[in-house]
């Protein structure tokens, strides 16, 4: 017998995203590694970017960022 409503996965019945969902996974397993893999994980979600403002149509002078996801504790 089919059911009438499709199966929704749990993570979009607890109202995530799918994004949200791996990133939490992700971080669980970098936070069980050893050191020193766990470290090396941890550097690895490092994002660099650079940010320029636009004035008339034309960009100031960037700025480099840093950017670390999840919590570091």
């Amino acid at each position: 017998m089919a059911s009438n409503a499709a199966a929704v996965p749990f993570w979009r019945a607890a109202g995530m995203t799918y994004i949200t969902y791996s990133n939490i996974c992700a971080n669980l397993v970098r936070n069980c590694l050893k050191e020193p893999y766990r470290s090396e994980a941890i550097n690895r979600e490092k994002v660099h970017f650079s940010v320029a403002k636009w004035v008339d149509g034309k960009p100031q002078k960037p700025r480099d960022e840093e950017l670390w996801h999840g919590n570091h504790a």
